[in-house]
């Protein structure tokens, strides 16, 4: 009976042993032992042995990328604004041992030092430029913790304000100032807008008179053309019809019959002027009435040798 309890003694002895002796470390993942109180390894990933009662793990960290949520803080900016500012960083592992033995608690080194590098940027901004200024504030929070981590072991990747919140005074004076931009702005796009209206109106008035001003000069262009085209054609006329009347009194006869036509209308015309008003106007020798048409033959002959 003693020897079956030893044996089962010795067996839950060799579990715990076993137990405490094994050590399986997950992935992305590392353990600190330390062998009697002073640090011994850094186990990573896998299978490992340690000696009991003499190793033990001191430490577990793990070698993934951790957020890490900065609490709000009330930061003054350079114009005497209070804002509270929250805020997110993004740390690793990279140095086990280090994160270990190189400060009592990194993660909270690592916020207090991000809440002082952000009152300091913040205090050398007004509130503006403070709210335009976030990128540059993460990276001059990153590279002030970067420089002070190194003996932490741990490498902060990021650092990202999350939000600005200024007081309820700043707010309403700033939501005051926002209203009167778009008020300002939508009359200076409707000024442009009626500007441009006018604009185009002017345009559209000096494309019309252009236009009617060349109408009206094609128009007395055309007109112009039209009457030196009517004289020219008149004139052809009369030079033709003079034409065919010195051809007709150049062919034989011709002359005859002109004279008969001007004695003709040499007689109708003295008649006319006999009829003009109440007074009777008869030739001096009305008993020779054939010298007032040889008269008239004279003229015409004259007048042919003239042009001969």
């Amino acid at each position: 009976m003693d020897g079956f309890f030893f044996s089962i003694v010795m067996g839950v002895v060799a579990l715990v042993f076993v137990a405490k002796a094994v050590r399986v470390v997950p992935q992305q993942s590392a353990y600190v032992v330390e062998r009697l109180g002073r640090y011994h390894e850094t186990l990573m990933a896998g299978l490992h042995f340690l000696v009991p009662m003499i190793d033990r793990v001191a430490y577990r960290h793990s070698l993934k990328e951790v957020p890490y949520d900065v609490d709000p803080q009330v930061c003054i900016t350079r114009d005497n604004t209070q804002v509270q500012i929250d805020g997110i960083l993004y740390y690793q592992v990279t140095d086990p041992r280090q994160a270990s033995y190189g400060t009592s608690d990194f993660e909270l080194a690592i916020e207090q030092l991000a809440k002082t590098a952000l009152r300091s940027e913040a205090g050398k901004r007004d509130l503006d430029r403070l709210l335009e200024d976030r990128e540059t504030i993460n990276r001059t929070v990153v590279a002030a913790l970067d420089e002070a981590s190194l003996t932490w072991g741990v490498k902060v990747l990021r650092y990202e304000i999350k939000d600005i919140v200024p007081p309820d005074s700043v707010l309403r004076s700033m939501q005051l100032q926002i209203t009167a931009e778009r008020e300002k702005r939508a009359k200076i796009a409707e000024s442009e807008g009626e500007r441009q209206k006018e604009i185009n109106l002017a345009e559209g008035e000096k494309q019309a008179a252009i236009a009617m001003s060349e109408g009206e000069m094609t128009a007395a262009i055309n007109k112009a053309r039209g009457e030196a085209e009517a004289v020219r054609l008149v004139a052809e006329a009369t030079a033709d019809a003079i034409r065919q009347v010195a051809a007709a009194i150049s062919s034989p006869g011709g002359m005859e019959a002109v004279n008969l036509k001007v004695a003709e209308q040499y007689v109708g015309a003295f008649g006319n002027i006999a009829k003009q008003g109440t007074t009777l106007i008869v030739p001096g020798n009305m008993a020779d009435i054939s010298s007032l048409v040889a008269t008239a033959l004279k003229v015409v002959k004259s007048e042919g040798q003239a042009r001969a």
